[in-house]
This record gives C-alpha cells, structure tokens and sequence, in this order.
C-alpha cells in the first residue's frame, strides 16, 4: 500500500472526524491535524487515540483578524505551541480587509515564535499560513532563527518569487496542495520546491462542520502528486515515495 501523508489538514472540523481518521489509517493515509484557537486544539485532542494522527497547536490569523481572538488567548496559544512538537496553523493574512488587522497579528505570531524559541522543542514541525505578508512572516522567522530550529513548512504558498527564494534559503518546506497548482504561479513555485523539502497537503474541509471522507483526501493527494510529477518531469511513484519518506521524518 502506498503510504500517504496530509502535512496540513482540519480533521476536527469535519462532523465526522473519528470515521475519517479510522478510514484513512485503514487507507495508509497519516495527517497532521491543524487547530485554528486554543478552545479548538482542546476539542481536537480527542483524535489524539488514532495513530495516523499528529495534532498540531495553533492560532490561525483569520481569527484575530475578525475578532474572536484576544490577548489573553493569544499569550494561552503561545504557551501551549511552545509545549508542542507541532505547530499550526499559525501565521499572516494581510488580505483584503483583514490588513487592518495586521499590527495584532503580527504580535500574536511573535509571541509563538517566541514561545517556541524559548522552550526549544526537538523535531518541532511549524505549518505556517502567508497570505500576502510573506516578506513579514519571513523577516519574524529569520530575527528569531526559528527555520533553523524547526521544521517550518510554508502551507499553499502564494508570495513573490523573491520571497520564494528567501524561503528556500531558509530551509523551510513547502506543502502543495491541488489549488495551488491550480494557478500559474503556484505551478511555476512547486516546479521551484527543493526534491527533500515537497510536501502534500489538502487543507481539508472545504468548510467547517461538514463531513469529511478518507477517499477524498486520498483522491486529493495523489491528484496533486500526478500533476507534480508532470510539471517536475518525474516518475510518479518516485516522487510518492520521496514525499513520503520526509512526510514520515518529520512526523516520526
């Protein structure tokens, strides 16, 4: 059986998130489930019984952009991503409306990165949302050495091909998931991702609450593995396999 790996993913926003987990152990799929609020990796660590399941701390910025978070869950998510081998979904999102919330989201991702940086973490694997601030996530990761000291894995990105380069540089992964390469750019960028540093991801569900099914994340992964084989100009099964070999490193 072909061993799968979903490097970024919301199994717990799916209603029917044991079945799913149960389903795709059953399918050779592992997962790094990614929490978007303190109060939602809480609900999340139920799923820590399945084997094929990592659980993953974190702050997702949309939520500090609309309110719903504040300092006193910002300084509870810095605490417990610093306790955490795995990280996310933490980041920037400076689109659209949510820029003006861009000074408090950039201090709530200083705060976990520092966290992080003061109580190192062996094997600490980082998932990391840039929506347009890039540059910003990049300069934060750089001040506090946090790419050097964790495995920080760019989730669907979309920033210049400078920031490419710089991210690169830095030693951080990339997950790719089929609307990434359903772009130009993002098909341009996961010809560009070093062989040892690509990863698959679905960032799955479509929409919170709704149901989740195993053979659609297996679908989604290997959908997106043929088109990368394809555009890097390489045999599918070798890539599968490659992927699958860093997948499981950082997942231990």
């Amino acid at each position: 059986m072909q061993r799968l790996f979903d490097m970024h993913c919301h199994l717990s926003a799916m209603a029917n998130a044991d079945e799913v987990a149960l389903d795709a152990a059953g399918l050779g799929i592992s997962l790094i489930n990614m929490s978007v609020s303190p109060a939602d990796a809480r609900a999340a660590e139920r799923l820590a019984i399945h084997g094929n399941v990592r659980l993953a701390r974190g702050l997702h910025p949309w939520w500090i952009a609309n309110g719903e978070i504040g300092p006193d869950e910002v300084r509870l998510a810095a605490d417990e991503c610093a306790a955490s081998r795995f990280v996310g979904e933490v980041g920037l999102d400076f689109s659209g409306a949510r820029a003006k919330s861009a000074e408090a989201q950039i201090g709530a991702l200083e705060a976990i990165v520092r966290a992080c940086e003061a109580n190192a973490v062996e094997g600490r694997v980082v998932s990391i949302h840039a929506v347009r601030s890039a540059e910003a996530v990049l300069d934060i990761l750089e001040a506090h050495g946090m790419a050097g000291g964790a495995a920080c894995i760019m989730h669907w990105f979309s920033g210049t091909s400078d920031e490419l380069v710089r991210a690169r540089e830095l030693g951080c992964y990339f997950s790719v998931s089929e609307r990434m390469i359903a772009t130009r750019r993002g098909r341009e960028y996961a010809r560009q991702v070093p062989s040892d540093r690509l990863l698959l991801e679905t960032d799955a569900p479509a929409s919170f609450g709704g149901d989740g099914a195993a053979r659609e994340i297996k679908a989604r992964l290997l959908a997106t593995a043929a088109t990368l084989a394809d555009l890097r100009e390489e045999e599918e099964a070798r890539l599968l396999d490659r992927v699958a070999r860093t997948s499981e490193g950082l997942l231990g």
